[in-house]
């Protein structure tokens, strides 16, 4: 028994077919290889999702800035202002003729047609490729009140917002979104023939300017402001639809908590609406 486990040691120790250490060399090095660049590859993705989520993230704030830039313009016509930002994997888009505001009033007899208004919208656009928040993901970033219409003197005339929804015919994207929205103030004034109330609606209306896409950055235009003004109303009805509904900019894509707004307001008051044309550019503009 001890001899023939001695010839089988002899034997395996004469074994010609073993891996020569060579070879062995060659296999270790060629694991450690793909091992690193596993590793390099993974790296990378991870600091590209980084990049991406706090360049979204910048981007955020500033969509903040252009709609608080969108009200200091469109009260003033001629009045420009240029902001810029630096993104590697989103662009900003604007969409012309998004939303249409139908203002209706009430003098005693039913509510008839006062005029309509249409706007377009504001957007930053980030492949979901690069960075995605899920479908169907929505933030409301300002204000957090989510109707329409926004009454004070400090209140904001756009809505800035994240949304996620897919499929768009434009695109897979997770946006942040400025869309014009309205301004309620209201005052009563006291003279030697009694007392009138007056209720002022503020909306700037988003229109196409020129977009050369020299640079990244988006320019704002002050074109002009016009008003229209109606006495003796005992109520006001605010109506928005959405115009580009078929392209997925529909309801479920601002999510405002009514399509319709009715204000009460003193009989006999008076009502101003002005409208404030602002040109939007993107790119360098001269």
């Amino acid at each position: 028994m001890t001899e023939k486990i001695g010839f089988r040691f002899r034997k395996l120790k004469r074994d010609k077919r073993a891996v020569s250490p060579a070879i062995s060399t060659v296999i270790i090095t060629s694991a450690v290889v793909i091992l690193v660049l596993s590793a390099v590859v993974f790296a990378n993705n991870q600091l590209y999702a980084r990049i991406a989520e706090n360049e979204f993230g910048a981007m955020k704030q500033f969509m903040q800035t252009v709609g608080l830039q969108m009200d200091d313009v469109a009260w003033i016509p001629g009045r420009t202002q240029t902001i810029r930002y630096a993104s590697r994997f989103g662009q900003v888009s604007f969409v012309n003729s998004t939303l249409q505001y139908s203002i209706y009033v009430n003098k005693g007899a039913g509510y008839v047609s006062l005029a309509n208004y249409t706007a377009g919208i504001l957007l930053f656009n980030m492949p979901v490729s690069k960075y995605t928040l899920g479908n169907n993901y929505f933030e409301r970033i300002f204000p957090l009140n989510n109707s329409f219409v926004q009454m004070g003197a400090s209140a904001p005339v756009s809505h800035v917002f994240v949304v996620e929804k897919l499929p768009m015919t434009d695109g897979d994207y997770v946006r942040v979104v400025a869309a014009p929205v309205i301004r309620m103030l209201n005052s009563t004034i006291v003279t030697g023939e009694g007392t009138t109330n007056y209720f002022k609606f503020y909306l700037p209306t988003l229109l196409s300017g020129a977009n050369p896409f020299y640079s990244q950055s988006v320019t704002l235009m002050g074109k002009s402001v016009s008003v229209e003004t109606e006495n003796s109303v005992n109520a006001v009805r605010i109506q928005v639809s959405f115009l580009n509904w078929t392209q997925g900019f529909g309801a479920d894509f601002f999510r405002f908590n009514n399509v319709t707004e009715e204000i009460d307001v003193p009989d006999g008051s008076v009502i101003e609406f002005y409208i404030g044309e602002v040109a939007i550019s993107l790119g360098l503009y001269p």
